[in-house]
């Protein structure tokens, strides 16, 4: 995991004494990793540099799991707007796109 559980839990504002929701962070944090390596269409593993990922790869990965935690179904009952220049804005410079 390039997320660290302590690193989650301050990105959601959530206090380190807080243990319920742990486990399902950690859940949320491998998910997150997992999709933003999918769109990516790469390795994370191939980003590091000196060990650490791009910062606009690594917040992207904690704006994944933002979202995942506050929306846990996939329907929402109010007037939902994208942000501009967020996810997808962060991980452009990444990408890889296959031709075929």
């Amino acid at each position: 995991m390039y997320i660290t559980l302590s690193n989650a839990k301050k990105h959601l504002q959530i206090d380190d004494d807080y243990k319920d929701d742990d486990e399902y962070l950690i859940m949320l944090i491998q998910v997150a990793e997992d999709a933003i390596e999918a769109n990516l269409n790469t390795p994370l593993s191939s980003l590091l540099r000196n060990g650490v990922l791009p910062k606009s790869v690594y917040h992207s990965i904690l704006l994944m799991i933002g979202n995942l935690y506050s929306n846990r179904e996939p329907v929402s009952f109010t007037s939902v707007t994208k942000v501009p220049y967020t996810l997808e804005f962060l991980l452009a410079t990444y990408k890889h796109y296959y031709i075929p």
